[in-house]
């Protein structure tokens, strides 16, 4: 099968014709980013508001009536909201009983507890990696904080040895793998399969872990010595006295039940064939990502819920409380979802496919190289894959489902380089690491970019067998 980084692709010839010329829909673009990117870092105006400004902008600047910008923007706000959002809301009610049964923490205590001093980097790796898989990013770093300063301290191993590896493990969950909310809109913007996206982003992720995490963890760990803060000391062990925790196997059950279902819906439409046979029919139900998380969250109820002592005030408490704090996370996603709307009614989508097949360039590259430009500009992978899906959406046509997915990889693998001072998760970083910015720079920093390089690379690799 031929790979998508050498195939040239058409337009896709459903999607809307340029409304202006070239130049200006560039200039549209342009000043679209520009807006949310002066609104969010020098105005510090909320990522929804920004992004509502810079979609109203691009197609103003495009020359378009202003009554059609924003019914652009709202087709485009509630179909994503209908899309991702009950997923988003899901995954945040998971990560919630996971981490208030105290099954996160049997992860952590159960991986770290059986590796050496010298596997200790490779353990925090495997335990970001798993820690991730269901969680924001953020809410995975506050988790994984105490057991990251408790580690280095008992093995006199540097505190970014240590921590470096289960931040990319975090990281690459977040920009590869879904249900995170970025490969999420990308799947659902290009109309990838998201149980082969599934699984060729845990292909993808595994690797660049290994070099982002206890490789470089490894080199950075040298270039910056930190005194190991004290402000989490206690945890762990109030913890264990604060409730009965599930064990490591339950919990792993749990955390990989939604995984083994949209994995199972995938492998279904590669094996079987007819879609009239029950065993297809009832693995496309269950893997269904809406069906898979619901699942989950309703096992886990019980399995990391009762198992931990909650009662059923307690457990409904707990998966409630999981929903405002995402509250501003669904805003932004939809109202991503709304700028790229109009991105795509534009027609800039077409003429940039236009573009890049006369250019003769590379649809994974494009891909990434989009995606890491508006990430620099803008600070949110959240935001670079919303915008450089909805650019790159007239390159995909006719591509398989394998070569789709890749795509989304790519993408994804652009949303996390470099991180730096107008991205939310840097200062997060600096302040529970007790860095200065340069220090931040030199280990969270660099530490993305390797991700994302790495995880291009591997994405090229796939691109010659897929």
């Amino acid at each position: 099968m031929s790979s998508p980084s050498a195939v040239l692709l058409a337009a896709d010839t459903e999607l809307p014709e340029p409304v202006a010329a070239g130049w200006q829909l560039i200039l549209a673009a342009l000043v679209g980013i520009a807006v949310i990117v002066v609104l969010i870092t020098i105005a510090k105006v909320h990522p929804f508001l920004a992004l509502v400004a810079g979609g109203l902008t691009v197609g103003i600047v495009a020359g378009e009536a202003v009554p059609d910008v924003l019914e652009s923007f709202t087709d485009g706000f509630g179909s994503t909201a209908a899309g991702v959002g009950i997923l988003i809301a899901l995954g945040s009610m998971f990560a919630k009983l996971l981490a208030d049964s105290g099954g996160a923490d049997e992860i952590v205590d159960t991986i770290v507890g059986h590796a050496s001093p010298r596997m200790l980097p490779w353990a925090m790796a495997l335990v970001g990696a798993i820690i991730g898989l269901p969680m924001f990013f953020e809410i995975g770093l506050v988790l994984l904080m105490p057991v990251i300063y408790l580690v280095a301290r008992r093995s006199g191993l540097s505190l970014i040895t240590v921590g470096i590896p289960a931040l990319a493990g975090l990281s690459a969950m977040h920009g590869f793998v879904p249900p995170h909310p970025g490969p999420l809109v990308a799947i659902d913007v290009l109309g990838a399969d998201l149980g082969t996206t599934l699984a060729l982003g845990v292909a993808v992720a595994v690797p660049t872990i290994i070099v982002a995490g206890p490789l470089f963890g490894k080199l950075a760990g040298r270039w910056v010595v930190l005194p190991v803060p004290t402000t989490f000391d206690a945890d762990p062990e109030d913890t264990l006295v604060k409730t009965k925790r599930p064990s490591f196997a339950i919990t792993i059950f749990s955390v990989l039940l939604p995984v083994v279902l949209m994995l199972g819906k995938a492998i279904a439409e590669i094996f079987i064939s007819d879609d009239d046979q029950i065993v297809r029919q009832v693995l496309d139900v269950l893997g269904t990502p809406i069906i898979a998380l619901l699942i989950a969250v309703v096992v886990a109820m019980f399995t990391l819920g009762r198992g931990s002592g909650m009662d059923r005030d307690t457990i409904s408490k707990t998966t409630g409380a999981a929903l405002p704090a995402i509250a501003g996370i669904l805003l932004i996603v939809a109202a991503g979802g709304g700028f790229k709307q109009v991105l795509v009614d534009s027609g800039i989508g077409t003429l940039l496919a236009d573009w890049a097949k006369e250019a003769n360039i590379s649809v994974l590259l494009l891909a990434w190289v989009l995606a890491a430009l508006i990430r620099l500009a803008t600070g949110s992978a959240t935001i670079a894959t919303i915008t450089a899906s909805s650019l790159i959406l007239g390159l995909v046509d006719g591509l398989s489902s394998g070569e789709l997915s890749l795509v989304v990889l790519a993408i994804g693998a652009g949303s996390v380089f470099f991180s730096h001072v107008n991205d939310a998760g840097f200062w997060l970083v600096k302040e529970y690491f007790g860095m200065s910015v340069g220090q931040t720079i030199k280990t969270w920093s660099i530490m993305e970019t390797v991700l994302s390089v790495s995880g291009l690379i591997v994405v090229l690799l796939l691109g010659l067998v897929i």
